[in-house]
């Protein structure tokens, strides 16, 4: 059986590091990383991704309109977009609008993570 891949996109080095590491452990998956939309896309084009965590505002390419482009593509319509966000009620329903499918918010804990991960089947 081959690794499910996960997608970790966040402009912000130190969350990329919280999750991967988080997740580094969890049986199954493969990490990769982007540091904003535009990379999260192209990545997603190449290693179909099963799950994407997602922040919301970022260079380039913020997470709402990286949401509409993944949920365009053949390689990615099906993944399970987390959406990363510290902004209110009105991102969360454009991100809804956009695709996702689940809300993490900032800040989260490693233990809130793993919760998620569990839900989603991931261990």
């Amino acid at each position: 059986m081959s690794a499910r891949i996960v997608l970790i996109v966040d402009d912000d080095p130190f969350i990329r590091k919280l999750i991967a590491t988080t997740l580094e452990d969890v049986a199954g998956f493969e990490l990769r990383e982007a540091c904003d939309g535009q990379e999260a896309v192209e990545l997603a084009e190449a290693v179909a991704p099963a799950i994407v965590f997602l922040d919301v505002n970022m260079p380039r390419l913020d997470g709402i309109v990286a949401c509409r482009k993944l949920r365009e593509l053949p390689q990615a319509s099906g993944a399970t977009i987390v959406m990363l966000t510290a902004a209110g009620p009105d991102a969360e329903a454009d991100a809804r609008a956009a695709g996702a499918d689940l809300f993490l918010t900032k800040p989260f804990s490693p233990l809130e993570l793993l919760r998620l991960v569990d839900q989603l089947g991931g261990r």
